[in-house]
C-alpha cells in the first residue's frame, strides 16, 4: 500500500497481526481494544483503521464502522478493503446513494471484485433501481462467492423476481 516506504507499511502490517488473529477466532471485542491501542501507538496505520472498522462493523457499531473505514481511506485513498466496508456501512446508515458511489470506486480499479459488486448491487437494491442490481448481483454469483453469500443473494434476486429461470421456468 505504501510502495514509498514499503518498511512503514510491512510495520503497519505486522503491528495488526494479533488483532486479526483475534478477528478470525471471533474474538471482536478483544479485537476492537487490541486495534485502538495499535492506533495509539501509530495514528498513521491505515491497516489498524480498517480492521477497526471490520471489528466494529461485526459488533454492529455501524456509525464508529463508518468512521474507522473513512480515517482508514484518509491514509491510504487506495485502500480497497476499506473502500468496500465502507460502502456496506453506508447502506446500512440510510445512505445508499453514497454506499454505491464507494463501491463504483472500486469498481473503475477493480471491475471484477466480488465484494464491490456485492456491495454496488445491494445499494442499487436499496434505490430501487432493479435492472442495475440484476446485473451487478449476478457478476457477483459469477465470482464463485461462498455459500453463504450466494444463497442469500439469489434469494434476493428470486424475491424480487429478477433470478434467472432455467428451461422448465423455476427459478434459479
Amino acid at each position: 500500500m505504501n510502495a514509498e516506504r514499503p518498511d512503514a507499511d510491512a510495520a503497519h502490517w505486522e503491528a495488526v497481526e494479533e488483532a486479526t488473529e483475534l478477528l478470525q477466532e471471533g474474538r471482536v471485542v478483544e479485537a476492537i481494544v487490541e486495534l485502538r491501542r495499535v492506533i495509539l501507538a501509530g495514528p498513521r496505520n491505515p491497516y489498524a483503521y480498517h480492521f477497526l472498522g471490520v471489528a466494529l462493523f461485526e459488533s454492529g457499531e455501524n456509525a464508529a464502522a463508518r468512521d474507522a473505514y473513512k480515517a482508514a481511506l484518509r491514509l491510504a485513498p487506495t485502500h480497497l478493503g476499506a473502500r468496500v466496508g465502507l460502502a456496506h456501512v453506508l447502506r446500512l446508515l440510510g445512505d445508499p446513494a453514497n454506499s454505491l458511489r464507494e463501491a463504483r470506486r472500486v469498481l473503475m480499479t477493480s471491475p471484477k471484485d466480488p465484494d464491490a459488486l456485492h456491495a454496488a448491487g445491494l445499494a442499487q437494491m436499496a434505490l430501487g433501481e432493479k435492472a442495475a442490481a440484476q446485473r451487478d448481483l449476478t457478476r457477483f454469483l459469477e465470482t464463485g462467492p461462498e455459500y453463504e453469500a450466494q444463497v442469500e443473494v439469489q434469494n434476493i434476486l428470486q424475491m424480487l423476481g429478477l433470478g434467472n429461470d432455467d428451461e422448465d421456468g423455476n427459478a434459479s
